[in-house]
């Protein structure tokens, strides 16, 4: 039997947590990475998990009941993720309430979850609904640019998401729900997970004032792209600021209605006439 590092999902997992360290998304141990793991996914491992003693969760969800997730460790930095898995992440199995949860795999050392683990949990039960069980990876990371934009624009969904849409075409079809966008708050408060919650039954992507992005795939391969795809159209924009107080052309609400009627896009925003 394989060892459990050397499973699928957990080799995308550890993939994941590598590019994004390598863009520059992860100072020290900022950030986190869940995954929900399909049943099939699991069931070759169970003689080698370990389940212990059950911990409160800090939140219940019961759509999540019996689910079980990989998950970083808290204080881990994504740097170490590759060369040490079992230190710096672990599987954890939820109770029958989705309010209890146990370690089965991982946390070597006597490590535990993230401490954001209820904002992970109460935005993967919203996303697990919307989406009829398709999303199963969240990710939240510190990307500068878009950090950076949370200072000059107004902190609305709209502004940042029409102000995104304009500078690269891939964006409106990357992202054609839009992006959320929160003030400041307490990291890992109640509050902030509720508030992501609220925003995530519409989109994927939720901007953190000041802090960061949380955004939601179905793939571990569509939560890193709409995350990379988010933080390049920010970088873009960080620099056009820069070069001009207005730029000489851009894409217009007329560009965005042809490029919805080319490839069939249902963009959330209004565009004007």
């Amino acid at each position: 039997m394989a060892p459990v590092e050397q499973a699928s999902f957990v080799r995308a997992f550890v993939r994941m947590a590598a590019d994004s360290w390598e863009q520059g998304w992860h100072e020290r141990n900022g950030g986190n990475l869940s995954y929900r793991i399909p049943h099939a996914e699991l069931e070759p491992l169970r003689g080698q998990l370990c389940p212990g003693p059950w911990q409160p969760a800090g939140i219940a969800v019961p759509g999540l009941a019996g689910e079980s997730f990989l998950i970083t460790a808290a204080g881990s930095y994504f740097r170490n993720i590759a060369d040490d898995v079992a230190g710096c992440a672990g599987i954890i199995e939820l109770d029958e309430a989705g309010s209890r949860w146990r370690a089965c795999w991982g946390f070597a050392g006597g490590g535990r979850p993230t401490s954001e683990l209820p904002t992970h949990l109460m935005n993967h039960g919203v996303k697990k609904l919307a989406t009829g069980g398709a999303i199963r990876v969240i990710h939240h990371a510190h990307p500068a640019n878009i950090v950076a934009l949370t200072f000059v624009l107004p902190l609305d969904g709209a502004t940042f998401t029409r102000e995104l849409w304009g500078t690269i075409s891939e964006c409106a079809m990357v992202f054609p729900e839009g992006v959320g966008v929160l003030g400041w708050d307490v990291p890992g408060s109640a509050q902030l997970a509720a508030a992501s919650a609220e925003l995530m039954e519409c989109v994927d992507a939720v901007v953190w004032a000041h802090h960061g992005l949380f955004c939601a795939g179905a793939t571990f391969d569509a939560a890193f792209g709409l995350m990379h795809t988010i933080e390049k159209a920010a970088s873009i924009l960080v620099k056009v600021r820069s070069m001009a107080p207005e730029p000489r052309q851009a894409i217009t609400d007329e560009n965005l209605r042809a490029l919805a009627r080319a490839y069939d896009l249902s963009l959330a925003l209004p565009l004007g006439q």
